[in-house]
């Protein structure tokens, strides 16, 4: 309320042009852009390859994700987001993902995670962070605060339906109680879904009206395509990423400059084993996670 928020800060003086798209489409299924990016698989392959040797494991996904963070590090206005036609920083660097319970049996069913980086995290500090969090929320019983929420709402009959209308009212107010703000997987600067690991394509998947998501990245199955290399035709291998962006966060100039870096990230991941040289905030937006 009055602009302030758990987890960001009102934004003021912005251009009006940027400032007006939110009373001009109200809802992020209404500025839902689409956008298609291949990773060079076999590059990055050769990286983690090399890592091993080195005695450091790590996936595709803790790449696509530490490329993320070290973007967000340089390009903050990416780390926006709208609540009541009004634009805020966020004061965290956030991203959730589906993981199965039980990676051996999908039956088990899934859990939703959500992680809390730090914009100077190196590429193993998010694989750390990752690994704790994935480890802590493996198993048959609901181990996070979402489950459990969503167990005890679904138990009573109207309970969730009042619920999810109370959370989206207080949180229009900027009155949604913390933890429901740090649990809950849908206030997030990025949501991922691996959906190779499940033997999928990827996909363009709809961002969430509920919290307030600005970004999802969909990964999917390595596909082979044709290029001209040194004069000579082969497949080559690459992981498709669907993207979907809330236009309304900034311009396209900031998007562009946002995936060029985050491509040279990707291309060029031993870039993100040293942290940031300089790490850039919104103003009143500066924060901190200490490592474990």
């Amino acid at each position: 309320m009055f602009g302030f928020r758990h987890d960001g800060r009102r934004i003021k003086g912005m251009d009006p042009i940027v400032s007006i798209t939110p009373y001009l489409m109200p809802m992020r299924c209404d500025a839902q852009v689409f956008l298609q990016h291949r990773i060079d698989w076999e590059r990055m392959t050769r990286y983690i390859a090399d890592l091993g040797k080195r005695g450091e494991r790590v996936t595709h996904m803790q790449i696509i994700i530490a490329a993320y963070v070290r973007a967000v590090s340089q390009h903050p206005e990416i780390n926006r987001f709208i609540c009541n036609k009004q634009y805020y920083s966020r004061n965290n660097c956030t991203v959730s993902f589906t993981i199965l319970k039980d990676p051996q049996d999908a039956a088990q069913g899934e859990t939703v995670v959500k992680i809390f980086f730090d914009p100077a995290d190196t590429l193993l500090d998010v694989r750390d962070r990752l690994v704790r969090k994935v480890s802590e929320n493996r198993g048959d019983q609901p181990k996070n605060f979402a489950d459990k929420l969503a167990a005890a709402a679904l138990n009573i009959p109207g309970l969730a339906t009042t619920l999810v209308a109370l959370v989206r009212l207080l949180d229009r107010y900027g009155l949604c109680p913390s933890v429901l703000i740090d649990e809950l997987p849908f206030f997030c600067g990025m949501f991922i879904t691996n959906n190779a690991s499940i033997g999928l394509h990827h996909v363009n998947h709809h961002i969430y009206n509920f919290g307030n998501v600005s970004l999802f990245f969909g990964m999917g199955l390595v596909e082979k395509v044709a290029v001209v290399e040194d004069g000579a035709a082969r497949m080559k291998r690459y992981l498709p990423i669907g993207i979907t962006a809330d236009e309304r966060v900034c311009s396209g100039a900031s998007y562009a400059a946002f995936f060029a870096d985050m491509e040279r990230y990707l291309d060029h991941p031993e870039l993100l084993e040293a942290p940031p040289e300089q790490v850039k905030y919104d103003p009143r937006a500066e924060y901190h996670v200490p490592k474990a």
